[in-house]
């Protein structure tokens, strides 16, 4: 097994004592060695007490993995202390025996992907139990065991916890799942993955409720929104839309699943500035919270029909749709939920003038995704959009993945066929409506997802939606049971896992959030848009970008000598970007990114390499506003050190 040292490792040892300074009374923390701007943090062990004088250890027990600022260390007997506080603002609240914190370095987090297609996550006491399994040539000879004498016995040598059966929603239930070291492998059977040493800190030491039995399901319900272009040509497929949901009702009364399923309609067209007579550019026709029945669903679309003036763009603004549908109906009282985008054309991309949103697909996919919605895209490949095809087969694609279960959601229609258009859509209602109907009977959401791939035979478009389908109703009633039975992270310890299955190793088992305060967030916004000012000034004259971002840094108290040293200097040497980001675990396009390398680019690659921090740059701004994620880390703090779980991929 090859390994590389990654650079988020974070050693536990204690920092020098004979290199720090001691930090007078409202001063800021201690910074980290090498660091300007970076302070130290520790984490506190389970049993760890705070005392008002460094040596006393007669204090009040600590929550297991609290998270301090250290602002200034002692020695008493032999023994090492570290003075803390909540905040980086001067407030200090006592004394810990350095022995029983953990450093932490970066403020980096990992969430639980849906364990729906995959095996829950094992935390190993040691590192060797893990290096075992991915060596082995057979990882599943030495697994099964293993989850055998787990669901037998509830343990097993050397392991520590299972991830809980049900799905952790981060935005619900937050918990810290810090990084504390780790390493980059390539396993026996060819893939990259981390093997991570993590400390697991629930929100609060809560007991987890008991599963129900099957019957918990019986609450479980469904909503599905409609999102349909509504312009120039789409008239046909607009009906048969009505006419595929009408029916579906139908079988929904017979079922008495009334309340058990619901559908709505959001209706989009294009920027109505460049072209008044459109009306709209996105409208909610129908909400699901709202809709009766079948009859009362069609009298509320009944004044949809398409656009009688041709839009400015060949171009509609399918994402103004997706994203009304996504902000503008309360989701929260349905288990499983699904939008479905109808269109004939691509998206407006977020960087154009007439985009209503600024964003693109990536952007729109993490906003679902922060709902638990899945986004199925039904591709009408029209003969009149031919030359459109290719381009906006790649946003719904994008747009369109399940990241829970690594499922894409895109279907094309070839030559727009109404027939086939209509099967699909019939086939992909009543699919829904059967996984709500079989977790109303009771049937489990438990163990295997009810669909399996068959590798040596292509499914056909129609077998692919329906076991997709499967596989995202299955994480679906994970993640609402995780949610009904107030499922927490399991409690406090330090272990070894692998964010990836251990045996489909192509399949996450969690995500990286990099936790960011609104100083942090703030100084992110304003840098990205100097870069983006300068990337712009770039593309008229190829030596103006980096002229730009010497002087940026020259502003910012970069060394004047170091500038002027670095003649093909990346943006990262340039000192622009904040010291956090430098040793993140991720290769960075714009940190990485040399002024000989942009001065070699085409027009294009510069202007996808602008449009792509554009809408990085807008997400942070949506971030900022966001007020009901941002999260309080140690208690009493200032809420200027709140931070933000920021998805990895969203970093410039």
């Amino acid at each position: 097994m090859t390994t590389h040292f990654l650079r988020l490792a974070l050693p536990l040892c204690g920092l020098l004592l004979a290199s720090q300074p001691l930090a007078a009374e409202g001063d800021k923390p201690l910074l980290q060695e090498g660091k300007k701007t970076l302070f130290q943090r520790v984490l506190t062990t389970p049993g760890c007490k705070i005392g008002t004088a460094a040596g006393d250890d007669k204090g009040q027990l600590q929550p297991a993995f609290s998270s301090f600022y250290v602002y200034q260390k002692a020695e008493v007997n032999g023994q090492s202390w570290v003075k803390v506080g909540p905040d980086s603002y001067g407030k200090t609240i006592g004394w810990l025996p350095q022995s029983c914190t953990v450093d932490w370095k970066m403020q980096l987090t990992l969430a639980f992907t849906n364990p729906a297609n995959r095996d829950r996550l094992v935390f190993f006491k040691d590192k060797k139990s893990l290096d075992d399994i991915l060596s082995a040539p057979d990882p599943v000879s030495v697994v099964a065991p293993l989850r055998a004498h787990l669901k037998r016995d509830g343990h097993a040598d050397g392991v520590l916890a299972q991830e809980p059966e049900y799905f952790v929603d981060l935005q619900k239930q937050f918990y810290l799942l810090p990084i504390l070291s780790g390493e980059e492998v390539m396993t026996e059977s060819g893939f990259y993955t981390r093997l991570l040493n993590v400390a697991s800190v629930s929100k609060a030491d809560l007991t987890t409720k008991p599963a129900d039995d099957v019957n918990q399901l019986k609450g479980f319900n469904a909503s599905v929104v409609f999102v349909i272009d509504s312009t120039i040509s789409m008239g046909p497929y607009i009906d048969r839309t009505k006419e595929a949901v009408n029916k579906i009702y139908d079988k929904i009364k017979q079922e008495h699943l009334q309340d058990q399923v619901k559908f709505g309609l959001v209706s989009f067209r294009s920027n109505t500035k460049a072209v008044p007579g459109l009306e709209f550019t996105s409208k909610v026709f129908a909400d699901p919270n709202q809709v009766k029945d079948g009859n009362d669903f069609l009298q509320k679309v009944a004044g949809l029909k398409e656009a009688k003036v041709s839009s400015s763009l060949v171009d509609e603004d399918a994402y103004s749709g997706v994203l009304s549908a996504i902000d503008n109906i309360d989701w929260s009282p349905f288990g499983a939920r699904y939008i479905v985008l109808i269109t004939d054309a691509g998206a407006i991309d977020g960087s154009n003038k007439l985009s209503s949103t600024g964003l693109d697909a990536k952007q729109l996919r993490l906003e679902a995704g922060n709902k638990g919605i899945a986004i199925y895209t039904l591709h009408l490949k029209t003969p009149s959009g031919k030359d459109d095809h290719t381009k906006a087969e790649g946003q719904y694609r994008d747009l369109s993945n399940f990241d829970s279960t690594q499922s894409n959601l895109y279907q094309s229609v070839d030559a727009g066929d109404l027939k086939t258009f209509g099967q699909q859509v019939d086939t992909l209602a009543g699919a829904i409506t059967e996984q709500v109907k079989a977790a109303y009977m009771g049937d489990p959401a438990i163990g295997s997802a009810l669909y399996s791939k068959d590798e040596g035979k292509k499914p056909t478009p129609e077998e692919k939606l329906l076991g997709d389908t499967a596989l995202i109703g299955h994480a679906m009633q994970l993640a609402w049971l995780g949610k009904k039975n107030d499922t927490q992270a399991p409690l406090v310890f330090k272990a070894w896992i692998s964010d990836r299955d251990l045996i489909k190793q192509n399949i996450p088992t969690t995500d990286v959030r990099v936790l960011l305060t609104k100083g942090q967030l703030s100084d992110l916004s304003d840098v990205v848009s100097q870069i983006l000012q300068a990337a712009n000034e770039g593309m008229i004259s190829p030596n103006k970008m980096f002229e730009r971002l010497r002087s940026v840094a020259a502003t910012m108290g970069a060394d004047p000598n170091q500038l002027k040293q670095q003649e093909n200097a990346k943006i990262n040497d340039l000192g622009v970007l904040g010291e956090y980001l430098a040793d993140l675990p991720y290769r960075s396009d714009v940190l990485n990114l040399d002024e000989e390398t942009w001065k070699s680019w085409d027009g294009l690659s510069q202007e996808k390499f602008i449009r792509t921090l554009s809408t990085k740059l807008r997400y942070y701004q949506k971030y900022n506003a966001d007020v009901d994620r941002w999260v309080e880390l140690a208690k009493g703090s200032d809420p200027r050190d709140r931070v933000y779980p920021v998805p990895l991929e969203m970093m410039p």
